[in-house]
């Protein structure tokens, strides 16, 4: 039989960033929390790894800004450029110092935020991560949700008030409530190799996007170990016959790297991979008492940062709004307001601007791409015409828009 636990709280699946900035923002109201994590430690992913200010402001009650700020490396400037004219424009972001404590880009490496959260978490008595727990099962009532927990060959089931999955895109919550994934998945897969080769020496900005109507290029600089940093290229692979393993030698990496950025030495490469992309999102990320966030509700491309950042305002939307709800001071009917606000924004940005931010780079006709590329010019010449852009480029003006719903 089963061992039981009950904690009259939250159940948080998944100890990424997003479940585990849930699990802050709970445990910071006095809520019990209990975050799930299937593997036996925090993931040391490197894909995500950029912050938008907003996502600086809501993170910072809790300390964990300061400590990122501490970590990560600032980035004032970003630039759009092509391979062959080399920078179409560059923002500023320094417009918008009235606007946000943190004008910039923060790049820090994903992992790294896990810990930082980890740690703050452990100074709350009624919060607790559990390791090597996989979520095996979920049943709900009026009363309560129940989760069976596999953890070192044994189940666990415990019961709690809620349960948020954010337990990433292949999500067993997702899966368990029976909700569709709707969207597509792009036909080719993204490399990401990363290289301690200083760009900057050739006057990349810490984060470019380099448009290519054969090979784009995605181009940013994170600490790693300490400066200069690592920077890490993501790259398109358009040959879906091509093996993995293919892709990932050291001869296809070396072509590529010396494809995009010219050089007679051998690049030094510590990290290399291939994943698949996604734009999805989940039909339903409300049943009864499970809801979902970030890469459990919605999934899409990289170009632009939205995934980890939209993923992150999640969290502390779903946060604030499930505390009125466990102290009695609203209507669970308030969490279907966290759906309406955070799917309707996700769709109207964070799929639309990522799928046009892919279709831009890779734009093929010359007529169009010289077009978008004035439209780029001009904006970031003119301080009055780049702030509303870098405003929904840093998507603050999507926050602004889920405020908006009721």
């Amino acid at each position: 039989m089963a061992a039981h636990q009950h904690n009259p709280g939250v159940i948080v699946a998944g100890a990424g960033p997003v479940g585990l900035a849930a699990a802050v923002a709970l445990a910071d109201q006095g809520i019990p929390v209990t975050v799930l994590e299937s593997e036996p430690q925090l993931q040391h992913d490197l894909r995500a790894g950029t912050f938008h200010p907003p996502t600086m402001e809501m993170l910072a009650p809790y300390g964990v800004t300061a400590t990122m700020l501490e970590q990560g490396i600032k980035v004032p400037l970003w630039q759009v450029r092509d391979r062959k004219e080399g920078v179409i424009a560059e923002w500023d972001m320094s417009v918008m110092s009235d606007i946000t404590p943190y004008p910039f880009r923060l790049h820090l490496e994903q992992h790294k935020l896990a810990r930082i959260i980890v740690d703050k978490l452990a100074t709350y008595p009624h919060a607790k991560v559990m390791f090597g727990a996989a979520l095996s099962g979920i049943e709900q009532d009026d009363a309560g949700v129940r989760a069976t927990v596999t953890q070192n060959g044994e189940n666990l089931t415990l019961s709690a008030d809620w349960l948020i999955g954010c337990d990433g895109g292949r999500s067993f919550t997702r899966k368990a409530i029976g909700t569709e994934f709707e969207g597509f998945t792009w036909p080719e897969r993204f490399a990401v190799i990363s290289t301690d080769y200083d760009l900057a020496q050739h006057g990349y900005a810490m984060n470019a996007y380099i448009a290519d109507p054969t090979e784009w290029v995605a181009v940013f600089c994170v600490p790693h170990n300490g400066p200069p940093g690592l920077w890490r290229a993501v790259f398109p692979i358009a040959n879906a016959d091509q093996p993995d393993e293919e892709v990932l030698s050291d001869a296809e990496t070396q072509a590529r790297l010396r494809g995009f950025m010219p050089w007679q030495d051998r690049y030094h490469v510590p990290y290399s991979s291939i994943y698949r992309v996604h734009q999805r999102v989940a039909k339903d990320w409300r049943v009864n008492r499970v809801l979902l966030a970030g890469d459990a509700a919605h999934v899409n491309n990289p170009l632009g940062a939205f995934g980890l950042n939209g993923g992150l305002h999640d969290a502390m939307n779903l946060a604030e709004k499930l505390g009125q709800v466990w102290r009695k001071e609203a209507d669970v009917s308030l969490l279907d307001r966290y759906v309406r606000q955070r799917r309707t924004t996700n769709i109207e940005f964070v799929q639309a601007n990522s799928i046009r931010n892919k279709r831009m780079l890779e734009e093929t006709d010359p007529a169009v791409r010289a077009q978008r590329f004035d439209e780029l010019r001009a904006q970031a010449s003119d301080p009055k015409s780049a702030l509303p852009f870098l405003m929904q480029s840093s998507m603050i003006m999507s926050l602004r828009r889920a405020a908006e719903i009721e």
